[in-house]
């Protein structure tokens, strides 16, 4: 392992690795995407299976090997300074304890940087905000909400990763709307299991005893004035503004960025968080609101490419 590289004339790889698919990318110094590439996560065949197909993913993008790094956005807890994958749900067989940044450097010659896939998404809204004249040391909160809920704090223009690499892990607050109920990372009461997608779609079935296929359907219902299906929409969009309120008085950021699936099926969704989060605010913030994140569908390859130059990289060969 060494410091991060500055970025030369030559391009970097930037990866995406989620549960269901790779998305990688080889991404030229002006951060100009050149080619794309997707491949389905095997994720039910192991570590070693993951890392091969991170690898083919990469050979993808660059067949000529111009790339001088690689950065990887990956689900799970990452700690960028280890490499390790030091705690991950049951979405990646086998995923947690994996050396993601040696074994990857190892299968493709190339040194590798890697981070948590949320907190590196947010590494461009950082880049953009601290930009901003007067903003050089800005503070960022950055909420992702899918198919879980996950974060980044930025404080003083610097991204939090804490030990173990466990900054950031909003989804893992307590939230009184999910009192009792089990998280999937083991404990119970979490934000992630009354605000995410499939916490959403629960609670509609708590509500009314039917089950439901996906988020989706839950919030054409709220569309056609179905009650449960509104409350279940409400509920997690005001649980998730709230921890952004209170977190945002802790913190005092400069933006608060909210992205992820759930963020877009609508107003219903995003009035009830905004009108919660403004409720909590103390008054030197009153006025922040959240907003939708700068970049669309390149945000995590982009950001997963801009790695390499911020984080430490883990060499071939390196020992572990």
């Amino acid at each position: 392992m060494s410091g991060p590289a500055a970025r030369g004339k030559a391009p970097v790889i930037g990866l995406d690795l989620g549960g269901t698919k790779i998305a990688a990318a080889l991404v030229g110094p002006d951060d100009t995407v050149l080619v794309r590439h997707t491949r389905p996560t095997p994720a039910r065949d192991g570590a070693p299976a993951v890392l091969d197909a991170l690898a083919g993913a990469a050979a993808a993008v660059d067949p000529e090997r111009r790339a001088t790094a690689i950065g990887v956005a990956a689900a799970g807890v990452i700690d960028p300074r280890t490499g390790l994958v030091t705690s991950a749900t049951d979405s990646i067989g086998g995923w947690a304890g994996t050396a993601l940044g040696a074994g990857l450097a190892d299968r493709t010659g190339t040194p590798v940087a890697c981070d948590n896939d949320v907190r590196a998404t947010a590494g461009p809204e950082l880049a953009a905000l601290t930009a901003e004249p007067g903003y050089a040391h800005g503070s960022l909160l950055f909420l992702a909400v899918g198919t879980g809920v996950g974060g980044a704090v930025a404080v003083d223009g610097r991204m939090l990763h804490g030990s173990a690499g466990l900054a950031g892990h909003l989804g893992h607050l307590p939230s009184p709307e999910a009192a009792g109920l089990p998280c999937t990372c083991g404990a119970t009461g979490h934000l992630e299991v009354i605000a995410s997608g499939p916490g959403i779609a629960a609670h509609y079935e708590r509500l009314t005893g039917a089950p439901v296929d996906r988020l989706e359907t839950v919030a054409a219902r709220a569309g056609r004035g179905e009650t449960a299906a509104v409350r279940a929409i409400t509920t997690g969009a005001a649980a998730t503004g709230r921890l952004l309120g209170g977190l945002a008085n802790a913190l005092g950021p400069d933006r608060v960025v909210v992205g992820g699936g759930v963020s877009r099926i609508g107003p219903l969704y995003g009035d009830a968080l905004a009108a919660a989060f403004t409720a909590e605010l103390m008054g030197p913030l009153r006025g922040l609101l959240p907003r939708a994140p700068l970049l669309g569908s390149d945000a995590a390859v982009l950001g997963a490419a801009a790695l390499t130059t911020t984080l430490p990289l883990h060499h071939p060969g390196a020992p572990r």
